[in-house]
């Protein structure tokens, strides 16, 4: 009854054994093989893009994209604050200084009005960004028509981070494939996995070849090894490969499961004072990669925190939505753009102090899910009744 319920853990079914099988079988286990050249085609395929290149990681997905963007020692990158730091890392491999730009209220991704007002300080002062890396949160898309218009503007090109959005779509289309770039990664908590991996996506297929290049150590065409260009062992294996095959076969039931896992907390917590979830954007469908809660802790006596303690100590997985990157220590000093002109106006702040993520993996039951819920609701009455003391002992 006590079993450990995890965040997002993996969900692993029958099809990804008979691939795994096949490269044992064939003795195809090392990096490349014929695992990895199906996955290319068949998730390409599945998000509508020409191309893919199945890589190590999602960070390595985004490292290619800018080096193919030519983002060198000096240039500024536009990222989203509130994300993973695996959005903002390969910037400062290439030695680019981030700028951070602010969430909307209304998606939690990149606000256009922010990017507008960096976009056009940049154009003034002489020094646009090589690349806006936009991340799409927690499964949905951003709005990529607003963002793409103003990048156009200004003639900066997209790196679409649609690390934890496979699957969702925009105006019809698949989150990733709206940016000259797009990455997906297959880390253990995603919506599919690899075990780990990542996979860059684009239209455009001689830039994808170039990346595949850099990516196998660019070893030049020669009998002898030959390196003309510096390169990264940034390729993923053919075992992996055949996991990431057959997760790409259920990948609509795992968004299904994950969506009525999201629509089960949704009612439990309707109509209570202080509690919300993150919307769900008008333009698209988001694939509710993990169900992000806001609390508002003057109306139900208790914090993102304490309620991640709660839960521990029920033996269940639960964390504060990601900590927006202008606040990390080792980021401070760059810039940052809130939604609004002051730094009070900033969403990606407010979501930081009343957000949790609840465990949301698609082979969570029933009851499992029921146990999360009466615990939340266990801690919230306790708050209420703690709050309601406090205040009747200082009266």
């Amino acid at each position: 009854m006590n079993q450990r319920i995890f965040l997002s853990p993996p969900h692993i079914g029958e099809a990804e054994a008979g691939f795994v099988a096949e490269a044992f079988e064939s003795n195809w286990v090392a990096p490349l093989g014929p695992n990895v050249d199906a996955f290319e085609r068949e998730l390409a395929s599945y998000v509508g893009a020409k191309g893919a290149v199945a890589l190590s990681s999602g960070t390595a997905a985004i490292h290619l994209a800018l080096r193919l963007l030519g983002v060198g020692r000096g240039d500024l990158v536009f990222v989203s604050s509130l994300t993973f730091i695996a959005s903002v890392n390969p910037a400062l491999y290439e030695g680019a200084e981030p700028v951070f730009i602010d969430a909307d209220e209304t998606t939690w991704n990149m606000s256009p009005q922010a990017l507008e007002r960096a976009l056009e300080d940049a154009r003034r002062a002489g020094r646009l960004p090589k690349a806006v890396i936009v991340v799409n949160l927690y499964g949905q898309s951003a709005d990529m028509a607003a963002i793409t218009e103003l990048c156009e503007h200004y003639g900066v090109p997209i790196v679409e981070d649609a690390a934890e959005s496979l699957g969702a779509t925009y105006r019809g289309a698949a989150s990733g494939t709206f940016g000259r770039f797009g990455i997906y990664s297959f880390n253990g908590n995603k919506i599919m996995t690899t075990s780990g991996g990542g996979m860059l996506v684009s239209q455009d297929t001689d830039a994808l070849e170039l990346a595949r290049f850099w990516a196998t150590q660019s070893r030049d065409k020669a009998l002898h090894y030959e390196h003309s260009q510096l390169g990264y062992n940034y390729r993923l294996s053919n075992v992996l490969a055949g996991i990431g095959r057959g997760q790409l076969q259920v990948l609509d039931s795992r968004i299904e499961a994950r969506r009525a896992i999201f629509d089960r907390y949704a009612t439990a917590f309707d109509g209570i004072e202080g509690i919300g979830f993150m919307p769900e954007a008008s333009y698209g469908r988001s694939t509710r990669w993990l169900t992000a809660m806001t609390l508002d802790p003057k109306t139900t006596g208790t914090t993102p925190e304490a309620l991640v303690h709660a839960l521990a100590e029920a033996n269940i997985e639960a964390r504060p939505v990601w900590k927006p990157m202008h606040l990390q220590p080792m980021l401070r000093h760059f810039a940052y753009y809130p939604r609004t002109e002051t730094a009070q106006g900033s969403v990606s702040d407010a979501l930081f102090a009343q957000g949790i993520c609840l465990p949301s993996g698609s082979s969570l039951t029933i009851e499992q899910q029921t146990r999360v819920i009466e615990c939340v609701q266990e801690h919230l009455a306790d708050s209420r009744k703690l709050g309601s003391m406090l205040a009747a002992h200082s009266g």
